[in-house]
């Protein structure tokens, strides 16, 4: 179901502290999605905004056939937090 590149696995947890391997916890049922159009990446991205054991998150993700394919995972921003209605108010 999930997928990944180990390198960017290992750059995301020294650049946010977080692994790839916490997405398998992601609430996706309570999840706020956005495309992500930003820029060109030749694949279709998305970016779902949500908790992981009480704590929001934002994940970049793609589809590659039935998998996701994990681009990034970070704790959210409280300004998404608050863009999205998640979190405390």
């Amino acid at each position: 179901m999930y997928e990944w590149d180990e390198a960017k696995d290992a750059s995301n947890r020294a650049k946010h502290g977080i692994g790839f391997a916490m997405a398998e916890a992601f609430e996706w049922d309570n999840a706020v999605f956005q495309q992500d159009t930003r820029f060109d990446h030749g694949e279709e991205r998305f970016r779902a905004f949500g908790f992981i054991a009480e704590r929001l998150y934002c994940l970049a993700y793609t589809m590659r056939g039935d998998n996701i394919r994990i681009i990034s995972l970070r704790p959210m921003h409280m300004k998404e937090a608050k863009r999205y209605g998640l979190g405390k108010d």
